[in-house]
């Protein structure tokens, strides 16, 4: 890690301006967390990366009309339940999920993103998500980070979280990020969430390309069996609050790349640890490739490969 980055604890909520909750709705039979809700105070530049896979949930599909205007200003997300294949219903359903989020913030309704994971092709349980999404607002704190991360896990034996600070120009932005992940992971946002917030003073374009760039050296190098998820993003959020404007092609955006791809590719190592059945974990090095995609190509052959 750079000197000019420090980790810092709290997660999503060490950056200023995000508040986040996790509550129980009902979702899960067992008596664990399993709605999470992340919100910022003010609207935010957003930038997104979903899975590969032709067949999305439902979420994701309200997801890509919202994220066109380039903005957003919170995150509802459950567990237990995946939202996929399951129809107009499940349109309909993660709609609602979030028209319910924005009436309960009140917020505009584009800036509302959803996010769904767990069981395939089984309808949500939608009144007890209208408490919990309820239920989730009024428990919003400053040091709710944990909490979200938590209301994310599925298979997940540990929550993943991670924070860090760098100097711009004298003044420091901060990054912070939560994932789950365990089993289904391959490249392309597979089997995992993760959503990072910043109060970097960042434009759409400029935040989109840094997180695409992130999550290519990170999210997307990484295999746990191979399998392709449905319902699985990355998801950023820069409510700006810092003040520093970090513009492509400078040297705050070097920094804030450096430092975004860094938290990116720790949480992508937790997801790896924290693989169903794994006993290892294993990083594979290419040298002399002629370039990134050559030696990415390389690696991931040898990574999925049924020899190793």
């Amino acid at each position: 890690m750079d000197n000019k980055m420090r980790e810092l604890s709290g997660g999503i909520t060490a950056v200023p301006g995000f508040l986040a909750s996790g509550v129980y709705a009902g979702i899960k039979k067992v008596d664990k967390k399993d709605l999470a809700l992340i919100f910022s105070e003010r609207p935010c530049s957003a930038a997104m990366t979903i899975t590969a896979n032709e067949i999305k949930g439902a979420p994701l599909l309200i997801n890509q009309k919202h994220i066109k205007k380039g903005a957003g200003q919170a995150i509802i997300a459950n567990s237990g339940n995946a939202n996929t294949c399951t129809g107009k219903q499940g349109l309909r359903d993660a709609e609602e999920m979030a028209i319910l989020t924005a009436k309960a913030l009140k917020v505009k309704f584009h800036l509302v993103y959803v996010a769904s994971t767990g069981v395939i092709g089984e309808p949500l349980p939608m009144e007890k998500i209208r408490k919990g999404i309820s239920d989730a607002a009024l428990s919003l704190r400053r040091d709710g980070g944990r909490d979200a991360a938590e209301a994310m896990m599925t298979t997940d034996t540990f929550l993943k979280e991670k924070a860090v600070q760098i100097n711009v120009g004298g003044k420091t932005i901060t990054i912070g990020g939560i994932a789950k992940g365990s089993g289904m992971i391959y490249p392309n946002m597979a089997t995992m969430l993760s959503f990072i917030t910043t109060d970097a003073k960042i434009a759409t374009a400029d935040l989109r390309s840094a997180l695409k760039d992130a999550v290519n050296k990170s999210f997307n190098m990484i295999s746990v069996d191979g399998d392709m998820s449905t319902s699985d993003m990355a998801l950023c959020l820069a409510n700006g609050m810092s003040g520093i404007k970090v513009k492509k092609g400078s040297e705050g955006f070097m920094i804030f790349q450096e430092a975004l791809t860094y938290l990116c590719t720790q949480l992508a190592k937790m997801i790896v640890k924290d693989g169903e059945g794994a006993t290892k974990f294993v990083e594979i090095k290419v040298k002399g490739a002629r370039n990134f995609n050559d030696a990415k190509k390389i690696g991931m052959a040898i990574a999925n490969s049924n020899l190793v």
